[in-house]
């Protein structure tokens, strides 16, 4: 077998910098006046005559679309308080893939509710369950009955759209109560921004407004329930350049009604903006914004405070708010410190009921779940693997309990689809989608995000029944654990094969074979005279002192398993036959084709054949390989013991 028959490889470093989605805040005006908002402008202002004109705007567009942007989110201020707004969100729509609007609901009209209709994001803020509250929170008496009629017309419409909860100060007394009425708007709501910056303007009243409204840190903890994943951070250790990793990993940008743009909407330093109507969103882009790399450092204040700050797994820090909060981007900001603290307590009390550690194959499997994991929520076979502390080699996977409201644009680009599955790329996640024996993705029962390498995996899934229920039969709610491990292993020189694994007289034997080939029956002769790791499924893996076999949980006939390893001796491929014969088999092409033959692999390849079969190769000069024709009577088992074990370099030519 030669690798060129199996193996056409690109390597590819890095997704294009392109700039694939666009904001744009049509306005900063809004008829309400929310006790919260950092941007907020009155609904009449002299700034409207400097806002982008609908002529920019298409101009703007024309050239985002032909340098790759496929997706816009409009936003404001309200959006809607534009009398051009019609106009301007059937363009920027039909111009594009996919869209998000934030508004308030209340300038909707039948007829902007009929132009909602196109699939997208529509996302619709809820200030109050009563319009007291409501209506103390927007200063505005009358916006909470405007936005029921906004919600009227959208249903009136057959629009959906998702009811996004502002939680504050002043109206958090109604959280639940604000949870049902979103629950009876939409089966789609959310709770939005957990925590307040400050306004852009820098006005003392304003922001003494804003910290007013900021809720307790244990009250955002509340709220973000058992979302206690790290914080992504593109903050690099040591390195006091605070924007370049973010620019780096951004593929959009933002545009403010002015013009001005930059690559993240938080950012309202006037010199980290570029006016659009003296130059080109070309320039901006493939210049400007990467010419701002280097251009904030965070020196002294940062290196001493947030760069090697212990809580940075639980802080929502970044330089634009250090900005926001006092003018500096190297600033700290105590609120934030005080929230990581306690989200930190938080998160750690949490964990002892809802995470658990797992190992096989030389990884830790760490499980993390939103409700608490029992004794009986994994099948008992886990607790053969079931360990107190980590290793330092960790897989973390994480159960929420609810599916996120994704459309099908916002998957990536499509890999994969053969039910029951769809597989999606973007950007550096992996996002699969159970969707059963249908042909479209539209509500999927489970879907998985995976990181670039698959170490990381958020697992989604709305069968809450099942999970109480208990006695899960995998890790990772996919109908086999393999497909997420198996992407891991490859990059630590393992795979899965089909195959049993046993321990005799201290060396590791192999027996592979697919279903009905014999492996529970040879695991079944050999029982008490050998330790079982398991008879369906092996891990193979190439250590620095050479191959070993590490047993799995996933078994056939035999319940016996074992999360223990051993050197690798001898594989043995199985035949049925009439007597016990041991053959061995002395073509290394013979040997690569059958291992190769019994490899378990996953849905999305690219990358892992390159890994696997150089690893296969040297199995199989390595390691004796046999020809093993049995029968039922037993007699193998004397044949293997008898059976002479094969040093380093005996191995097939």
């Amino acid at each position: 077998m030669k690798r060129t028959e199996y193996l056409a490889t690109k390597k590819v470093n890095a997704i294009p910098r392109l700039p694939l989605e666009g904001n744009i805040d049509l306005t900063y005006r809004c008829n309400n006046n929310c006790r919260h908002c950092w941007l907020w402008l009155p609904a009449v202002s002299p700034e409207q005559k400097n806002e982008l004109t609908f002529e920019e705007i298409r101009r703007i567009v024309a050239e985002a679309r032909s340098m790759g942007c496929q997706k816009w989110t409009i936003s404001g201020g309200e959006p809607m308080l534009r009398e051009d707004f019609p106009e301007i969100f059937d363009h920027i729509t039909r111009n594009s893939l996919g869209y998000s609007l934030n508004t308030n609901g209340t300038l909707i009209t039948p007829r902007i509710a009929r132009l909602m209709k196109r699939k997208g994001k529509k996302w619709v803020a809820l200030y109050g369950a009563t319009a007291d509250v409501h209506d103390h929170i927007t200063r505005n008496p009358g916006s909470f009955e405007a936005f029921q009629r906004g919600v009227a017309c959208l249903k009136e419409a057959g629009t959906d759209f998702v009811v996004q909860i502002i939680p504050m100060k002043d109206n958090y007394h109604q959280i639940e109560d604000m949870k049902k009425l979103a629950l009876s708007l939409s089966p789609d709501w959310r709770i939005g921004i957990g925590w307040l910056y400050l306004s852009a303007s820098g006005d003392p009243k304003k922001n003494d407004e804003i910290r007013a409204q900021r809720l307790t840190p244990a009250e955002i903890n509340g709220l973000e329930g058992s979302g206690f994943s790290e914080h992504e951070t593109c903050i690099r250790p040591g390195d006091d350049r605070l924007l370049t990793a973010c620019i780096e990993a951004r593929r959009d940008f933002h545009i403010d009604p002015y013009g001005q743009m930059s690559f993240c909407d938080k950012i309202k330093d006037p010199r980290l903006r570029y006016d659009l109507r003296k130059g080109s969103l070309r320039r901006c882009w493939d210049e400007f914004i990467p010419g701002l790399s280097e251009k904030i450092r965070g020196g002294r204040e940062y290196l001493e405070n947030c760069g090697p700050c212990r809580l940075r797994k639980d802080c929502s820090w970044c330089p634009a708010y250090g900005y926001l909060e006092h003018g500096r981007f190297s600033a700290k900001v105590d609120y934030l410190c005080e929230s990581a603290e306690e989200r930190g307590r938080s998160r750690e009390a949490f964990m002892q009921g809802n995470r658990r550690y797992y190992q096989v194959g030389g990884l830790t499997v760490q499980v993390d779940s939103d409700l608490p994991i029992t004794d009986t929520t994994f099948h008992p076979k886990f607790k053969h693997f079931e360990i107190e502390r980590p290793g330092d080699d960790i897989v973390r996977i994480s159960h929420h309990l609810y599916l996120p409201d994704l459309d099908v644009r916002d998957y990536g680009k499509e890999v994969h689809r053969k039910p029951p599955w769809a597989i999606f790329k973007k950007k550096d996640s992996w996002i699969y989608a159970w969707i059963g024996s249908a042909d479209q993705v539209v509500r999927p029962k489970l879907i998985a995000v995976f990181n670039q390498d698959y170490t990381r995996a958020r697992i989604y899934s709305k069968d809450i029944e099942n999970y109480q229920k208990g006695n899960l039969l995998t890790l990772s709610l996919f109908p086999t654990d393999q497909l997420p491990l198996g992407r891991v292993l490859a990059d630590r020189r393992a795979f899965f094969i089909h195959s049993c694994g046993l321990v005799l007289d201290g060396r590791g034997l192999l027996f592979v074979g697919h279903s009905e080939a014999g492996k529970s029956t040879v695991v079944k002769m050999l029982k008490g005279q050998a330790k079982i790791l398991c008879d369906d499924r092996i891990i193979v893996r190439k250590w620095p002192e050479g191959f070993r076999i590490h047993g799995t949980w996933g078994h056939g006939e035999v319940p016996d398993i074992s999360p223990d390893s051993a050197p690798l001796s001898a594989i043995f491929f199985l035949e049925k036959a009439e007597e016990n014969e041991l053959i061995r088999i002395k073509s290394r092409q013979d040997a690569l084709t059958r291992i190769w033959a019994c490899l378990i692999k996953g849905y999305t390849a690219d990358g892992w054949w390159g890994k696997i079969l150089p690893l296969i190769e040297e199995l199989a000069r390595d390691i004796p390989c046999y020809s093993l024709r049995f029968d039922k009577s037993g007699g193998v088992v004397d044949l293997l013991k008898g059976m002479k074990e094969a040093g380093p370099g005996q191995n097939n030519p």
